[in-house]
């Protein structure tokens, strides 16, 4: 199986489903499309600055900026209280790798502007994560940059 390492507290906003996409400059690997990925946390440590930023973000006019749900937000307001409650060096769980979308037409579907740029085909991509699957406990891991091979077994 196929692996990508997302930083906290985006890998968990990934598996709580309040965050439906992960945006990324490049479009996700044809192959991998409509394929179940491993979703892990990186060991970059938490940054509260950035929880902050989010938490403040959708308390505005601007929360489509952050392409999440709304059910983000108690989560995001729990974790800047403690943020050791995110695991992090560890496979979350699973998702299904939808087609990937402009990230334009994404911000939009949040309520965003709509690009009216020439360089409409310059925007980040947004990968679609759906049928989440949550490995209970996460499992204890080291990550990679892109996209990393796992070794798992079929029950």
């Amino acid at each position: 199986m196929k692996v990508l390492t997302i930083w906290q507290p985006w890998a968990t906003l990934i598996m709580a489903g309040a965050k439906p996409y992960e945006f990324r400059g490049w479009i996700a690997p044809v192959s991998l499309q409509g394929k179940r990925i491993g979703i892990h946390a990186g060991k970059r440590p938490v940054r509260k600055a950035e929880i902050q930023d989010l938490i403040v973000r959708l308390r505005s006019a601007n929360a489509w900026s952050t392409c999440l749900k709304p059910e983000a937000l108690p989560l995001l307001e729990r974790w800047h209280q403690r943020p050791d409650m995110l695991p992090v060096s560890c496979v979350l769980g699973t998702a299904v790798l939808g087609r990937p979308r402009s990230g334009h037409d994404v911000a939009a579907e949040f309520g965003g502007p709509v690009n009216d740029s020439d360089r409409h085909g310059h925007a980040n991509w947004a990968w679609p994560l759906t049928d989440i699957r949550q490995f209970e406990p996460p499992w204890p891991m080291r990550g990679a940059q892109g996209f990393w091979d796992l070794q798992v077994e079929d029950p």
